[in-house]
């Protein structure tokens, strides 16, 4: 049973080391080595060393000499890893085109990298995940926008944007619109209250009582919301509310 020599920790590395040692996150590679150099610090036998970490003997010599000549500094490994590997230009291109230019065979309205891999076949589900990522594509994001078919909506436009621009004294912005047909309803049945392992729960049945419409107007520099309601919505009510 060979005794090895001790390291001679600083406080400080002693409490790096146990740091280590004892932590659920770090790599399980610089546990163990940390756990080796307190086991030789505490004049463990090369045997029991081996046994308790199940390692060999050069793992001993390689770590041990490592850090008697570098200290901490030296109890990482000197290769941990590569980058991933790029996808060349014309794979690239390839799931480019099928991304923005095809859909998914099985009718699904959006792309996943799991299902683009296996459509195109030659392609792993990583590098279609490296290709969006690298072009800020992203399938499951959907954004909404609205076209206006008001022949002088930019004059109108250019007025508002004008207001922010150069404003003039005592002005106000307001952003007005309607909600119409809004359905008031009661529900039939009492509300189930949230309870430990049961969400809320309402009732599926419920009795109409008609419609309301509503007007409301948002002031932007302020961030106040004026609301009202009404039983329609004339072109006369909107401009007096």
């Amino acid at each position: 049973m060979q005794v090895m020599g001790k390291m001679n920790l600083t406080e400080t590395e002693r409490d790096q080391l146990l740091s280590a040692a004892l932590s659920r996150t770090v790599r399980a590679a610089d546990v163990r080595r940390a756990k080796l150099i307190l086991m030789l610090e505490d004049g463990e036998s090369r045997d029991s060393i081996m046994r308790t970490l199940g390692c060999d003997s050069r793992f001993i010599a390689r770590w041990s000499g490592r850090f008697l000549s570098e200290r901490l500094a030296g109890m990482y490994a000197r290769h941990p890893g590569r980058a991933p590997k790029q996808p060349p230009a014309k794979l690239e291109a390839r799931v480019l085109n099928r991304t923005l230019k095809h859909k998914p065979a099985d009718g699904s309205t959006h792309w996943s990298s799991y299902k683009l891999a296996a459509e195109l076949g030659d392609v792993s589900v990583s590098a279609v995940q490296r290709i969006w990522r690298k072009h800020g594509i992203k399938p499951q994001q959907l954004e909404r926008h609205m076209v206006s078919n008001d022949p002088d909506f930019e004059t109108k436009a250019a007025d508002v944007i004008g207001l922010y621009l150069n404003p003039p004294a005592h002005a106000a912005v307001f952003c007005v619109d309607e909600k119409t047909a809004i359905r008031a309803l009661d529900r039939k049945d009492r509300m189930l209250p949230l309870s430990p392992g049961r969400a809320e729960s309402h009732g599926f049945e419920y009795k109409r009582n008609g419609t309301l419409s509503l007007f409301a107007a948002f002031n932007t520099a302020t961030g106040e919301v004026l609301g009202k309601t009404a039983a329609s919505h004339t072109s006369e009510q909107r401009c007096r509310r």
